[in-house]
């Protein structure tokens, strides 16, 4: 096994052609969070949580816009009908396991309810996306919990993003590889602005590995089911509408790896600006309100540049992952998923 871990643009590959950010991440998008809990104990708990915050202030006082589209529904994602009917997103992100959603949520509305300002609110409406990590987890035994997923919440921070086996990503597969969480970033410009879009992913489904156009043909196996949760942060502004749009096309970059896209395949992407003057605060929640948006006419660049984000956040979910033991929980047996070989990588 490969001991140090190379992101896919270390490897020299580049995909697309808009240059990314800083620290190619998600967190490139001002204001943007992320934390993870880590649960990786004994021989069986190889699990964890991924937060993401769209803004360090009150989310449920100052909604974001977002946007919501699913490819193939086989999934579980709290919080997808309401942020579909009003456009907006209220809570920070979670992303776990599949049995791990109800542990999100409590922690999601123990976040929310303990905020000041909150202290009249009756009604949350908790965003947690996950994928089944049951291949190397023992899922049934109830982990992360919801103290271990509030740690993730509370210790999001900006500045570079953790990859591969961490987080959410502590158990996943992909390709018949190790998984994990995958981010990168774009700089988009637009009628003389430049914005910032940034995508995170949690890699855990299947199909025929593609990487700079070439098959990753060295598997004995590759699997076919599976899902991916993607998230996309812009500080473009940009209505709900649009922001639909903009999920919609992150779809793009996860064709291009190869994805199989399979009946069991749950493949889901969510999006949201930061832009201030597109957040929904109380304020313009009261009434009529003028929000200066960018128009349908010049959001192409953007549309492009989450199908190239989401394409290199993948495969760094699974350039900077590692081998992994752990315990199957459908066959009740140990499980060994190796990491994608850099030394092949690196020729293609």
């Amino acid at each position: 096994m490969d001991q140090k871990r190379h992101r896919i643009r270390e490897l020299g590959f580049a995909p697309g052609h808009f240059e990314p950010g800083p620290l190619n991440a998600i967190t490139d998008v001002g204001g943007v969070r992320v934390g993870h809990v880590t649960c990786r104990e004994g021989e069986r708990t190889r699990t964890g949580a991924t937060a993401i915050l769209p803004h360090g202030g009150n989310l449920f006082q100052d909604k974001v816009p977002a946007g919501f589209a699913v490819l193939n529904g086989f999934g579980k994602f709290a919080g997808s009908t309401q942020i579909v009917e009003l456009g907006e997103i209220e809570t920070p992100i979670i992303l776990t396991n599949t049995l791990a959603v109800g542990r999100g949520i409590d922690a999601i509305i123990r976040h929310t309810l303990m905020q000041p300002g909150n202290e009249l609110i009756v009604s949350i409406n908790a965003v947690v996306g996950e994928t089944n990590d049951s291949r190397l987890n023992d899922i049934r035994a109830a982990r992360p919990r919801v103290d271990e997923i509030s740690l993730a919440i509370d210790g999001a921070v900006s500045g570079a993003v953790e990859e591969g086996a961490v987080g959410a990503g502590t158990g996943t597969v992909a390709f018949g590889l190790k998984g994990g969480i995958g981010t990168s970033s774009r700089l988009v410009p637009v009628r003389g602005e430049t914005y910032r879009l940034g995508v995170l992913v949690q890699s855990n489904y299947g199909g025929h590995l593609i990487v700079a156009g070439h098959d990753y043909a060295t598997l004995a196996e590759h699997d076919k089911d599976g899902s991916i949760v993607i998230v996309l942060a812009t500080d473009a502004p940009l209505c709900s509408r649009n922001l639909e749009r903009l999920a919609q096309r992150c779809f793009g970059g996860l064709a291009r790896t190869g994805a199989a896209l399979s009946n069991g395949s749950g493949d889901y992407a969510l999006a949201f600006s930061t832009a201030e003057t597109v957040r929904r605060t109380p304020e313009r929640r009261k009434g009529a309100s003028t929000v200066p948006s960018l128009s349908n006419d010049v959001v192409s660049p953007l549309f492009e540049a989450a199908i190239e984000a989401t394409e290199e956040a993948i495969l760094n979910s699974l350039a900077m992952a590692v081998e992994t033991k752990g315990f199957n929980a459908a066959t009740g047996k140990s499980s060994t998923v190796d990491a994608i070989s850099l030394r092949v990588l690196a020729h293609i």
